[in-house]
């Protein structure tokens, strides 16, 4: 096996442990009681406090930045923020399975937004996995649609929340080309708390007295689904391209309606069991002719500035 090989193959594998890692994220959320705003709040406060004792060792580009990266970054973490505060609060109104189902919607927008904005190329066996994707999602949330009160509530939410995610991928797919994935991931979860925590002062929201049950929930979301979910996914924005990173959603109602069936009893049909691995090998065709004009090469291990995880150089060009 070549370099090139062995470096797609990383990249394929790390893909595949941050669709894990953020299906646990609505398992979480269900868990919790606490309002929504403050789990996402503490969820992110908690990543950062957690990547702080690599902080040092980015110093000079943490607070070195150009007027246009900290707008930028302002305002992917404000859609980072409101993506979690909608499609949370989606979760509290809807089962795992019909929430998580239009997310299957964010790698078309993305698409649409890379090919305007980037001009990022698609192919046939990019769009057939797509689409194989979408049909096996709208098959999953098929016994659970609903098209009135509070379970189209959460619908519309889960649709919103999918619209904020995309602005913050297109959006970090242009940054990421010239910050390192531990500066942006550092900046944009905290742009994106601090806004969360602004809107619960508003609201009136506690910021105390949570159970200790509740602060576990709260650091389980920042360790599996946000370090080893959307960091993992910022990180791979540098070497594969913003759809194909987006299409991650697309296995996550797979894995997330499974673990709801096992953790919270919601049920699921044969036919949502088959869609599953319908949604799996739509995702596989994606991301292996979906690298569009990102090269994947084989990178230098910089010893001296390791992102997190541990991984090639975030400063070689693509």
């Amino acid at each position: 096996m070549n370099a090139k090989q062995k470096s797609s193959h990383t990249f394929e594998l790390l893909y595949i442990i941050g669709i894990i890692a953020i299906s646990f994220s609505s398992i979480f959320i269900k868990w919790s009681t606490a309002e929504v705003s403050v789990v996402a709040m503490y969820r992110l406060y908690l990543t950062n406090l957690l990547m702080l004792p690599l902080a040092w060792r980015y110093r000079n580009e943490l607070f070195h930045l150009s007027a246009r990266q900290w707008s930028m970054l302002a305002w992917s973490g404000i859609a980072l923020g409101l993506h979690f505060l909608l499609w949370m609060a989606s979760l509290r109104l809807t089962t795992v399975a019909s929430s998580t189902v239009f997310l299957s919607l964010e790698p078309i927008l993305v698409m649409l937004g890379s090919y305007f904005f980037f001009r990022t190329k698609t192919n046939r066996m990019m769009i057939i996995g797509m689409g194989m994707a979408i049909l096996g999602s709208l098959a999953i949330a098929s016994g659970d649609f609903k098209l009135s009160g509070q379970a189209l509530t959460g619908d519309v939410l889960s649709i919103l929340g999918t619209v904020a995610v995309s602005v913050h991928m297109l959006i970090g797919k242009h940054l990421r080309e010239q910050l390192s994935a531990f500066v942006y991931n550092f900046w944009v979860f905290m742009i994106a708390a601090t806004s969360l925590a602004l809107y619960n002062i508003v609201q009136g929201y506690p910021f105390t007295g949570y159970a200790p049950r509740e602060w576990g929930i709260f650091l389980l979301l920042a360790i599996v689904p946000t370090l080893f979910g959307h960091y993992l996914f910022n990180w791979l924005l540098k070497y594969i391209n913003a759809a194909a990173v987006s299409m991650a959603v697309l296995g996550e109602p797979v894995f997330s309606s499974l673990l709801a069936w096992m953790l919270l009893g919601e049920k699921l049909t044969p036919l949502q069991f088959g869609a599953g691995a319908f949604i799996l090998a739509g995702v596989w065709l994606f991301i292996r002719y979906g690298r569009g004009d990102n090269k994947v090469v084989e990178l230098p291990v910089d010893r001296t500035a390791p992102d997190v995880p541990v991984m090639p150089n975030d400063k070689i060009a693509n």
